[in-house]
């Protein structure tokens, strides 16, 4: 994490330097349910950070309007003005880079990147996706998981690179399939976990606990398990 400070606090005639706020930005494409909990977590204080700018690629993102409500900066990038998606990933680092941030979030950012724009956020990246990773990787994923008759279904915090929801998992959380559920019902359970270890994961990021490594991710300097750590509640 790049460390920003100031120096503002006298005791006793000396300046001490005192850790300014981390910056997170925030991609969507939608709603914005997951960046609610970020703007939450940040009112709380249980994120000691600021959200930098909230992007989306659609110009009509409920979630645009959600984030200027909360007194945030907001920002489109359309992708359809772009020829390409290297194109349009480069105008996405070029908007992101004024505002320095230390951690970039894909909140329902529903783009496949490039490199052109995971290489410059190598290691600050994050992503949550809907189901228990390395199962299901794209869309449809409670569907997929209905159809094959899980017992359970979840939701995965990873890192991003290249792989198409492949980078490493650093969290999960585990929803039990019950009967009846539908795709819809199980979803509606499904992001109740995403909204509480998604801001727990930033948490680690911020705080200097994660890092990205060749090996995959590790936690406080160990190595987390290929599937990601599982959330336990009252101990995450």
């Amino acid at each position: 994490m790049a460390h920003r400070w100031h120096y503002h606090r006298q005791q006793r005639g000396r300046t001490q330097a005192v850790s300014a706020k981390a910056r997170i930005a925030i991609l969507i494409s939608g709603r914005g349910s997951n960046m609610q909990a970020f703007i939450d977590a940040c009112q709380t204080g249980d994120l000691n950070a600021e959200i930098c700018l909230v992007l989306s690629n659609k110009p009509d993102a409920a979630g645009l309007e959600r984030a200027a409500q909360a007194g945030l900066e907001t920002t489109c990038v359309n992708h359809k003005n772009y020829d390409s998606r290297e194109t349009f990933d480069a105008a996405l680092v070029h908007a992101l880079a004024r505002h320095e941030p230390d951690l970039v979030i894909l909140a329902g950012f529903m783009r496949i990147l490039t490199p052109v724009f995971i290489e410059p956020f190598a290691g600050k990246l994050l992503n949550i996706h809907p189901s228990l990773l390395p199962k299901y990787p794209g869309l449809h994923t409670h569907q997929r998981a209905l159809t094959a008759g899980d017992a359970e279904a979840g939701v995965t915090v990873h890192y991003v690179t290249p792989e198409l929801d492949g980078g490493p998992p650093i969290i999960q959380a585990r929803v039990a399939v019950e009967p009846g559920d539908t795709a819809e019902s199980l979803a509606a359970r499904v992001i109740v976990q995403e909204h509480v270890i998604y801001p727990i994961a930033a948490r680690w990021q911020l705080e200097g606990r994660l890092e990205l490594t060749a090996a995959g991710a590790r936690l406080d300097g160990a190595p987390i398990p290929a599937t990601g750590i599982d959330y336990v509640e009252g101990v995450h």
